[in-house]
């Protein structure tokens, strides 16, 4: 794990956010927070559980710091949502431009939900914080398919192809 690794992966994250937008940003208001299935109960929810993981891992590792876990009533609108997320996106790429690879090696302590004290490496726990993002963009995807919406494809391949054809331009 190298910090250039890290710096690919919320770039994905960030990219595939930009494209899930798009199709939410076609949600009336009450699609977006209806209870739907899921852990999280509506898109919002997931979305804005989504965000706060990410801050929150953030803060963690020594980044911008976040506070209280975000509540989802908090962000009515899908533009509300991601006015804070291009905020927190911000202080993540800000984050690992300030990180060299050793630093992934540094040991963090966290608590998840009040638990016990854990630790592990910092790479690690960013690492886990990128991925989070695609595990619950997979469950909005399908949110959206319930609620009649083509999500649109984010697959990090489609990521890969658009980065390696903008590198030989």
């Amino acid at each position: 794990m190298t910090v250039q690794d890290l710096e690919g992966l919320f770039d994905y994250g960030y990219w595939a956010n930009d494209r899930l937008c798009g199709v939410l940003s076609q949600l009336t208001t009450d699609q977006f927070t209806q209870s739907v299935a899921g852990s999280y109960g509506s898109i919002r929810n997931t979305m804005v559980h989504m965000l706060s993981a990410e801050w929150g891992w953030l803060e963690r590792c020594g980044g911008a710091a976040r506070g209280p876990a975000l509540n989802a009533q908090d962000y009515p609108t899908v533009a509300s949502l991601f006015d804070r997320w291009k905020y927190v996106e911000a202080r993540v790429r800000e984050f690992l431009s300030t990180l060299q690879d050793e630093d992934l090696r540094r040991v963090v302590e966290f608590a998840v939900g009040g638990g016990s004290k854990q630790s592990m490496a910092l790479g690690q726990l960013m690492h886990h914080a990128a991925i989070h993002g695609v595990h619950h963009r997979g469950q909005v995807a399908v949110l959206l398919r319930t609620l009649g919406h083509v999500p649109g494809n984010f697959d990090i391949l489609l990521y890969y192809a658009r980065r390696s054809a903008v590198g030989s331009q």
